[in-house]
């Protein structure tokens, strides 16, 4: 297990053949084999296949609308909001920044340089001896690199003040240290992030936690003084923080609704980013189960062709569901790359398990990837898209998990009317 395994991002790309990024150092990716399908039997509480599915939530106070589209670069698959940043106390200075994506498996807002508009301008952080700080978000394929910077951060009627946020691809900024461009390609720039940035509302409240607090092994904070950046020890308040977890009020975590969408796919898909577990008539438990996280590392447990695959998530960021199994074949076209392409559709089952041991029975389809693309031009929205691992023991229940479900994400140690988090329900 990698030292910072804690927050993932991943599936930046149109096809499967996705760029998983992941901020704990290692890839995302599947595990199992065989021909699968029937999940193994459970002892505990579980869940029935069929999502338990409430209404998407109307726009409130505590309610940002989010639309999966093609976004700035023909993406399938990804849920997208708008974030208004601010100057520190201001409420001119300010700038709305549209397709961020809405992803569950990191924690922090990280936004392109080239998003940001002047003559906004935000102030840098710095340590005790006034260097910048900068960050290093390594990923399985590459890295982007650039400094925190502050901002007041307003999500629909939420705001998170004087936040720590990561611009990416500043012009200007300090020379790449080797180290960090030594873990692959530079992801700083619209073409390669595929996106304006990323809005992470994971269960953690910070992006690295106590491996970056206690020391600067990880590579993931920098320094930056004249003579060139050396990566450093970054204390836990001091690292980039989930922005709702600094709300004043519906700061206990989230819930991600979206629509279900047909076996052929969507044009697209309208939903809520809610936020609070229980602190408004809006965002109420309801009979969703819940299910413990591994609180050092964010993962559940995926029972699957008879294995049991523990370092799983639920990560909203992936385009599509990532898991092994050899008995279903890849794509041969460009346009479908990486993904499964079965002769026809797969009817699978898996159960999802919490480390409260409740387990939670889910059935999901695996379509032909590049029938699905052929035969529905100018959809974005599948919910049975899938691809096997990258490299990485794991099963990332991407984006078609959420189609149909209204997923609730507790954050660490948070109080909810189910008790403190981490964890997830559905």
């Amino acid at each position: 297990m990698a030292l910072l395994q804690k927050n993932f991002v991943q599936g930046r790309t149109p096809t499967c053949r996705a760029l998983v990024l992941s901020l704990v150092l290692v890839a995302i990716a599947g595990c199992g084999s065989g021909a699968g399908g029937d999940a193994p039997s459970t002892s505990a509480a579980t869940l029935p296949p069929t999502p338990i599915v409430n209404s998407i939530a109307v726009p409130s106070e505590n309610v940002l609308a989010i639309s999966v589209n093609s976004g700035l670069a023909r993406n399938v698959n990804h849920a997208y909001a708008s974030v208004t940043i601010c100057e520190p106390g201001s409420s001119s200075s300010c700038q709305t920044i549209d397709q961020i994506i809405v992803d569950t498996g990191s924690s922090g807002l990280r936004i392109l340089s080239s998003a940001i508009s002047a003559p906004l301008s935000l102030p840098q952080v710095t340590d005790s001896s006034g260097d910048p700080i900068a960050e290093c978000t390594q990923f399985a394929g590459g890295f982007s690199w650039g400094p925190l910077k502050r901002a007041d951060v307003n999500i629909a009627g939420e705001k998170a003040s004087s936040l720590a946020i990561h611009v990416i691809g500043e012009p200007g900024f300090a020379e790449v240290p080797a180290r960090c461009a030594g873990t692959g390609a530079p992801l700083n720039s619209l073409y390669s992030l595929r996106a304006n940035g990323v809005l992470g509302v994971g269960a953690f409240r910070q992006d690295c936690g106590s491996a970056c607090a206690q020391s600067a092994s990880p590579g993931i904070y920098y320094a930056c003084p004249p003579s060139g950046c050396q990566s450093v020890v970054r204390p836990v308040h001091e690292q980039v923080q989930n922005p709702v977890s600094k709300f004043a009020r519906d700061n206990n975590g989230i819930i991600l609704e979206l629509p279900a969408i047909a076996e052929d796919g969507a044009a697209g898909a309208s939903g809520a980013l809610v936020f609070g577990i229980g602190t408004r008539a809006n965002n109420g438990l309801g009979s969703a189960s819940v299910l413990t996280l591994n609180p050092a590392t964010g993962a559940l447990t995926t029972k699957f062709n008879d294995g049991s695959i523990s370092e799983s998530i639920l990560d909203s960021g992936s385009n599509a569901l990532y898991f092994q199994d050899s008995s279903i074949p890849l794509c041969n076209s460009t346009r479908a790359a990486g993904c499964y392409c079965p002769t026809s559709t797969r009817q699978l089952t898996a159960v999802i398990q919490g480390a409260n041991g409740i387990n939670a029975a889910v059935s999901f389809s695996v379509a032909n990837a590049e029938a699905l693309m052929a035969n529905n031009p100018g959809f974005t929205a599948f919910a049975n898209l899938a691809s096997p691992r990258i490299t990485y023991p794991s099963f990332a229940w991407g984006l078609p998990f959420f189609y149909g479900r209204n997923v609730y994400v507790a954050f660490e140690g948070a109080n909810t009317p189910a008790g403190p988090g981490p964890y997830v329900a559905f």
